[in-house]
């Protein structure tokens, strides 16, 4: 969680240097969804809100759209949409967006999607259980909400540092897993899976995580100093093939490290639900 996002994300735009922490966010997200589309043949993708706690606006579906997925996103900031717009327009991959002003309609028909799915987006909708309501409603397959470790270290640090924007912009119950819990099963959806994604060698702090690793004198994990802007964009246009193998070389600790520290250390946690009555293989 990084609450200055709220205030600072046109900067991106201009700026894409997102560092090693929203980066190898990104990878290991791009991993999840994935195998995510693959294991339930996803075709169709509505990311709704697309707006989160991470860097660039608006591309966190792109990796779904280059492998050949239908992607359409939602967001209640016709600026941002404009810019987001530009930004695939860059990749030259088709993406439909529409506006959705507090997020308690959304304005597809029943089934219009396999796969629905957000990231540190939920405390930006108005009501959580309208919300919700519409999102399955929209959705066939499988459903993804990532939200924000509450448990984790950087998350408690965050918050108090920045309490009255926690206060003022967002809705913190909305990512109260037994909140979620609670709305999708009376929705008639079920849980098939929980765990805690984002988990590397840092915690979720607001500071840039070369110079955190440094202080700590760990500077050779962030490798050397970087000259050039670290941003998955590069990736996306083919200038830079190698990134994902750049911050997959953090994944050790994600990898090995038990639950229990996950708890207090990952930056994000994820449920997957699909329909009750369906099978799952």
């Amino acid at each position: 969680m990084a609450i200055p996002i709220l205030k600072n994300w046109k900067n991106y735009f201009t700026n894409r240097d997102e560092g090693l922490g929203s980066s190898y966010e990104r990878i290991v997200l791009n991993q999840k969804l994935e195998s995510i589309c693959h294991h339930f043949k996803v075709e169709t993708i509505l990311e709704a809100p697309c707006f989160g706690f991470t860097g660039l606006s608006g591309i966190n579906s792109a990796h779904l759209a280059r492998k050949g997925c239908k992607v359409s996103l939602l967001d209640d900031n016709e600026e941002r949409i404009s810019m987001i717009i530009d930004l695939w327009e860059e990749l030259k991959i088709p993406l439909e967006i529409t506006f959705s002003p507090k997020f308690n309609k959304i304005p597809f028909e029943d089934k219009s999607f396999d796969f629905s799915w957000n990231f540190s987006a939920l405390w930006f909708v108005e009501d959580l259980e309208i919300f919700l309501e519409e999102l399955t409603r929209a959705t066939s397959k499988v459903i993804l909400l990532c939200v924000p470790n509450r448990t984790g270290l950087g998350y408690t640090i965050q918050k108090k540092i920045g309490k009255e924007d926690l206060k003022t912009y967002l809705r913190e119950k909305n990512i109260y897993p037994k909140n979620i819990k609670k709305i999708m099963m009376n929705l008639d959806w079920l849980l098939i899976d929980n765990k805690y994604i984002d988990c590397p060698p840092w915690p979720d702090i607001g500071m840039p995580k070369e110079k955190f690793l440094k202080i700590f004198g760990l500077s050779e994990l962030a490798g050397k100093q970087r000259k050039e802007p670290l941003s998955i964009m590069d990736y996306y246009s083919g200038k830079t093939p190698d990134f994902p193998d750049k911050m997959m070389k953090y994944y050790w600790f994600e990898k090995n490290i038990p639950a229990f520290i996950k708890m207090f250390w990952a930056h994000h946690k994820y449920f997957l639900f699909i329909p009750k009555g369906k099978n799952e293989k």
